[in-house]
């Protein structure tokens, strides 16, 4: 398997196969809207607007599965990002990225980069950077911030 044999759901419930992001490079971000890393919008988007043109993409997935802070629907998630931060990023339906319920790509993604706390998720706002050809490259703490990641993106870029 890889990272372009999955297919997920849009914010509007739509399927999307990740092969329509083949030859781009991914950052592939689980979000909240009540999170104390919640600003990070702001770096991801600066990110998005640096290197959209050269073939990045952040796609982001709500994850209500950290202490209840991401409670609200899609829509309300979506309105919430443009309006405070300006995303303009593709948001994908909530998901779980833990657990028997996890999405099928989280797994994919922890059993590629398994992390310093072994394959579990630990918050939100953990990042996996995903380079042309589909290899997850590196998974990056919540702790660590978009603007911290830039160098790497712009190497893969």
């Amino acid at each position: 398997m890889t990272i372009y044999d999955y297919t997920v759901k849009d914010a509007a419930g739509n399927d999307v196969s990740m092969k329509e992001y083949e030859g781009k490079v991914l950052l592939i971000v689980n979000t909240a809207t009540g999170c104390g890393f919640t600003p990070q919008y702001e770096g991801l988007q600066d990110l998005y607007e640096k290197y959209q043109a050269q073939g990045l993409e952040v796609l982001d997935f709500p994850c209500n599965q950290f202490g209840n802070q991401a409670p609200g629907t899609e829509e309300e998630i979506e309105d919430f990002c443009q309006s405070r931060y300006g995303i303009t990023f593709k948001m994908f339906k909530k998901v779980e990225v833990n657990g028997e319920e996890a999405e099928p790509l989280f797994k994919f993604l922890k059993e590629q980069k398994g992390g310093m706390m072994g394959s579990k998720i630990k918050w939100n706002f953990t990042k996996f950077l995903v380079d042309r050809n589909g290899n997850v490259v590196e998974r990056y703490a919540p702790t660590t911030t978009p603007e911290q990641i830039d160098a790497a993106v712009a190497i893969l870029l």
